[in-house]
Formats: C-alpha cells, sequence, structure tokens
C-alpha cells in the first residue's frame, strides 16, 4: 500500500524492483549518471577509489590459500588458509555466509538444511515448528554452539539470532543441570535495552516450557522483588541487562559461579552505552571454564578487545552478509535535506501521505529523550493518535506504549534509539527519521525496523546541515543499496571520516580477530647476587 502510494506521488524516487547484489559486469553495464538519471531506474555510482578497491580484493582472494575440493566440504565452497601456524577454514556461500575459525571444515559442522538435521529432541525442536527451516545464522552456529565451541557471530537483527543461541543454551542446560531445578544459573545472557531483553526472555521462556528449562529477566525501571524471589527460587538461564545484573549480584541475589554458557547479545551496542566497565565486572564472577557467545551486527575494536580477553584464542566466527556497514536491500531510502525548523510541517505531510487509514505501523525516530515527548505533544494536538518511548518514561509506560504499537491499537510510535536494535515489531511499513543519529551505524539499525521477514519497507529521513559530517558514511550506504543519492546530499560532500578509537582516538590500529596474541616474556632477575 505504501510502496503504491510513493510511486503515485514521487515516481523519479521509486524502485522497480527491490536492489539485489548484481554481478559486477552486469552493474557495469546498466550503471547511470547521477546528473542524468532516468525515470524508474535505480541510480547505482561507482567511484574510481571503489573500482580499484574491489579489484584489489578480487586479486588477493585468488591469492590467498588454495581450494578445496567440494567433495570434501560436503558441497560448499570454500578454502583453508594457515593463520598462526594453525588451519583455518573460510567457507562462502551462494547465502553470503562466511565462516572461518580452527576445524571450521570438519563434517560435523555442515551447515544444516532442515531443523531435523541437528539431531535434537522434538521438544527442544518444539518453538521452531512455525518456521520452515533454520535462517543462515541458525545453520550455520548450531553445529559448532552444540559442539561447545566459542563463536562469534555477526548478522542483521532480524536474523533469527535469539534462537541461534537460545536452542543451544536450553541444551547446554539439559546436558548440565543435575536436577530439575538448579540452585544457581548455568547460562546468562546480557542485553544492552530492557526492551530488548525482555523480548529474548519472552523467546527463551516459550522455547524452555517444553524441557523444563526456566529463565529470568533482570532489567531495571521494576521492583526488585519478584526478581529477587525468581532466582531465590532456582532458575537454569538469566537475561539480564548489565547495571540491574550487577545491583542484584553486589545484594548477593544473584550468583553467577555455576554460569558456564555466556552469551553478548548486540555486543556493539552494549559497549557504545558504556557498560563496558559492568560486563567485565559481570563476566569475571562467570565460571572460568565457559563457553562464550557473541552476537553483533558490527565489529568494532572494543568488542574485539573483549573477544579477545573473553573468548578462546581460536573462536569460530560467522558472518552473514558482510562486516561492512550496509542496509537491507528491502528498504526503500528516501534521504530529504531540509531545514531544522521545517521537520514539523514535513512530518505532518508524510504522515498524512504514509499514515492516511492511521490503521498501518509507523515508527517515528528521534535523537533526545526530551525530543520524543515534544513531537509526542505536538502530534497528539494536530489530532493524531501516538504515543512514544524513550528513557525518560518509567518502565510500565515504556512497556505499554510498545504493547500498544504491536498490537496495533496504537500504530504510530516516536521512539528514541532504545527501539533501534534488536526489537521484533511486525508489519512496520515506514520508518521516518525525524532526527539523523549520531552514527550511521544507528541508522542502518533505525531502518531496519522494516523490511523484515522478506517483506518491504519505506525509510524517510530528514537530513539537516547539522548532520553534514556523515553525509559521505550515508551516501556510500545509499549507494550500496542501489537507493537514489539526492544532489542536494551530495552538496555536503562525500569524505569519510576515518573511525576513532574511544580510547585511542583515530591514532589506532584495528586488529585481527586471527592476530597472534601477545606472549609475556620473563626474564630472569639479574639484581639477585648469588
Amino acid at each position: 500500500m505504501v510502496a503504491k502510494q510513493l510511486a503515485d506521488d514521487e515516481p523519479q524516487k521509486t524502485l522497480k524492483d527491490s536492489p539485489k547484489f548484481e554481478s559486477k559486469s552486469h552493474k557495469k553495464k546498466h550503471k547511470r549518471k547521477l546528473e542524468d538519471p532516468e525515470p524508474e531506474e535505480v541510480t547505482v555510482i561507482e567511484s574510481k577509489k571503489e573500482k580499484k578497491k574491489k579489484k584489489k580484493q578480487k586479486q588477493n582472494q585468488e591469492q590467498e590459500g588454495s581450494i578445496v575440493n567440494s567433495e570434501n566440504l560436503s558441497g560448499s565452497n570454500g578454502k583453508v588458509e594457515t593463520i598462526n601456524g594453525s588451519a583455518e577454514f573460510s567457507e562462502k556461500s551462494s547465502t553470503n555466509v562466511v565462516v572461518t575459525g580452527k576445524d571450521a571444515n570438519e563434517s560435523k559442522y555442515k551447515a544444516l538444511a532442515k531443523f531435523v538435521d541437528s539431531g535434537l529432541p522434538s521438544d527442544v525442536l518444539d518453538c521452531c515448528k512455525n518456521f520452515e527451516k533454520p535462517s543462515p545464522i541458525q545453520s550455520h552456529s548450531w553445529p559448532f554452539l552444540l559442539d561447545g565451541r566459542d563463536f562469534i557471530g555477526i548478522a542483521k537483527t532480524g536474523s533469527g539470532k535469539t534462537l541461534a543461541f537460545g536452542i543451544p543454551a536450553i541444551m547446554h542446560v539439559l546436558s548440565k543441570r543435575k536436577s530439575k531445578k538448579s540452585k544457581n544459573p548455568l547460562c546468562l545472557v546480557l542485553s544492552p535495552t530492557r526492551e530488548l531483553a525482555q523480548q529474548i526472555s519472552d523467546v527463551l521462556c516459550d522455547a524452555g516450557k517444553p524441557t523444563g528449562v526456566q529463565s529470568v529477566c533482570l532489567y531495571g525501571g521494576v521492583d526488585k522483588h519478584h526478581q529477587k524471589a525468581s532466582l531465590k527460587s532456582g532458575v537454569d538461564i538469566v537475561i539480564g541487562t548489565p547495571g540491574r545484573l550487577q545491583d542484584m549480584m553486589e545484594m548477593g541475589a544473584c550468583n553467577l559461579k555455576a554460569v558456564s554458557f555466556v552469551v553478548l547479545d548486540e555486543a556493539d551496542r552494549m559497549l557504545d552505552l558504556g557498560f563496558e566497565p559492568a560486563v567485565r565486572a559481570i563476566l569475571s564472577q562467570t565460571c572460568s571454564v565457559r563457553q562464550s557467545v557473541m552476537f553483533s551486527a558490527t565489529w568494532p575494536p572494543a568488542v574485539h578487545q573483549l573477544a579477545q580477553e573473553f573468548m578462546d584464542p581460536h573462536p569460530i566466527k560467522v558472518v552473514v552478509g558482510s562486516e561492512d556497514l550496509a542496509a537491507n536491500h528491502d528498504v526503500m531510502q528516501i534521504v530529504e535535506v531540509l531545514e531544522d525548523r521545517a521537520r514539523d510541517e514535513r512530518l505532518q505531510c508524510l504522515l498524512e501521505k504514509y499514515h492516511k487509514f492511521r490503521k498501518n505501523r509507523v515508527l517515528v525516530f528521534v535523537l533526545y529523550k526530551k525530543e520524543a515527548s515534544r513531537v509526542e505533544i505536538m502530534l497528539q494536538k494536530r489530532g493524531w493518535k501516538v504515543v512514544s518511548i524513550s528513557g525518560d518514561k518509567q518502565q510500565h509506560a515504556r512497556t505499554k506504549a510498545l504493547s500498544l504499537f504491536k498490537d496495533g491499537s496504537c500504530p504510530l510510535m516516536i521512539a528514541t534509539d532504545v527501539a533501534a536494535r534488536g526489537l521484533d515489531i511486525p508489519d512496520v511499513e515506514v520508518v521516518i527519521n525525524y532526527s539523523f543519529p549520531l552514527t550511521t551505524e544507528d541508522y542502518v539499525h533505525r531502518i531496519g525496523r522494516t523490511g523484515r521477514a522478506g517483506k518491504k519497507g519505506v525509510a524517510h529521513t530528514f537530513f539537516t546541515k547539522d548532520n553534514k559530517g556523515l553525509s559521505g558514511e550515508l551516501i556510500n550506504v545509499l549507494r550500496e543499496a542501489g537507493q537514489v543519492v539526492p544532489a542536494a546530499l551530495l552538496n555536503f560532500g562525500t569524505h569519510v571520516k576515518k573511525k576513532e578509537s574511544k580510547l585511542y582516538g583515530a591514532h589506532f590500529r584495528e586488529i585481527d580477530a586471527n592476530a597472534p596474541k601477545a606472549t609475556k616474556i620473563k626474564f630472569d632477575n639479574s639484581d639477585e647476587e648469588d
């Protein structure tokens, strides 16, 4: 419905079909100049620098390693590399999944085509009965996780990550627990936001019911009494935000000494929010012999460093899609450059266009807590039925607003970036970025709230001169997805600022996950006298 309206109103920005990855020759053949775009065509711009980079990458790939016989890889294409003296396997499938890690080419780690191929009990797989087959991250992660390997998963939100680590967590509990009720938890899942923690808890509670695996969710903004009572009665899995979990540990209500399966979900976002000290303190209280799992949409240096410290030296790494910043190709991205003071009236116009019948779900993102309240009040005064969710709201108000939006009672919601990651909200047709986020990564996650589960979506973004420092990165995201790049955006420049480390600024070098570990050198004490 929305896509049809867009075609009628703005034909120059409409894509005939959802953009797909094309071969280099095909892309070159059909490339169009930005200055003279033809109607109903996708504008794809590829700079000389980008062409050179792709050519160099291709040459490097051809030179690295040797091609393994496809029969030995059970029908997959791959290559074996020698890194740090150990054999590393890299598999690239037709679904653009890359698997690297020690012994990853063993037949027991073959990706699953069907749920039954996992050999898991039917009661454990009961939660998967409504799905036709495992998602790429599930089919590639289960063989490794069920075998006890430390694991790094990089995939976009909405790719089935919760069950990717949830099912192995349940199996870990069933193999470790000695009685039906564990005195202390055996598994821990850390989440950056309350809403995501609640969502993970809902999934794991339902998945664990047939086998009697019990979970508890610990998050702030609510009374601690119920959470303490649940911990005291005995649980198998703890899902929590770092702040509340640390509080419960300091109170003596939560003991993690038996935890031997740890998951960091949305690890990059968790560190962005400043939880790194709390995460380190929590991990130090878990069992020294544990299986560590990290899921992240990106792989920044801070997450890399955490993985090096708390994981096995040779973890398995699965990348679904790309580690580079890329938007969902099922989302039509429209970027509009305008003055800051014009945003209210333009938002009103867009809602009349996209939310005309007030039944379809539309999610409006703002940057600040106070801005969420202001935009909510402004729209209510103009006759719109709207709810908002932000850090300023009490937890019960946040939960109620999210519930009303999910069940369709109030299908228009204003949100800060607390709703940008991980939340599975079905059938969001349109995302409007009233305020551009502080990072392009957050932009990609915001627009990822629509176009989920193979459906199409629309993301309409306001970009002002205050955001010009991110214009280069945004242009790259639009080009990668084959979207129209407005001329007004190009006027801000295409320069991409070098990523900076929070600790070391611009003077740092990213280290590959397979880089050699630092070794401690011990010297004889020459000061001692005989």
